[in-house]
């Protein structure tokens, strides 16, 4: 497998819905093994396709490496609870900076797994903020859009002021 080069905000692709995937095949693992190594190497908890340029509706998710590594192929949110969670999220797309974003504190998710066999999946806790977080990067959603205009603009500054001072 490898590490593949992640989009940094403010890239347009990022804003960029993804197809479904319509083969499983050796391709599709292949990209899965390099997302996990790359979301590794990032490091991150969780990473998309679109992450590195590729408009497929992949998610790979490892909370802890003592634990399997989840991968949702065409996932989508088919139940969301009504009671919320606050959470601290960032990206391996915006590395360095953190906010918090309030979302349901449990879903329900159907997906496909890389053999494309039909899977649902109950999530509450952490797995629940990752897959609503991942789901909506694959839908064009970057995840500081969740915030408030004022704290966006703020996170922005302090993100190009990282990378400024980082050389980039």
């Amino acid at each position: 497998m490898a590490v593949r080069p992640i989009l940094r905000y403010p890239d347009p692709r990022l804003r960029l819905a993804a197809a479904p995937v319509a083969a499983f095949d050796d391709d599709l693992r292949a990209l899965t093994g390099d997302l996990l190594d790359t979301m590794r190497a990032a490091p991150g908890i969780g990473i998309t396709a679109p992450h590195v340029g590729i408009l497929q509706r992949v998610v790979v998710i490892e909370l802890d490496r003592a634990q399997p590594v989840r991968t949702y192929v065409n996932p989508e949110i088919v139940w969301a609870s009504d009671d919320v969670a606050r959470h601290t999220e960032g990206s391996v797309s915006m590395p360095g900076v953190t906010d918090e974003i309030e979302r349901p504190a449990r879903v329900r998710v159907r997906y496909r797994d890389v053999g494309g066999a039909e899977q649902t999946e109950d999530a509450d806790g952490l797995l629940a903020v990752c897959l609503q977080h991942e789901i909506d990067q694959l839908d064009g959603t970057f995840w500081i859009q969740r915030l408030s205009r004022l704290r966006r603009d703020r996170l922005v500054r302090r993100f190009e002021k990282i990378g400024h001072a980082a050389g980039r």
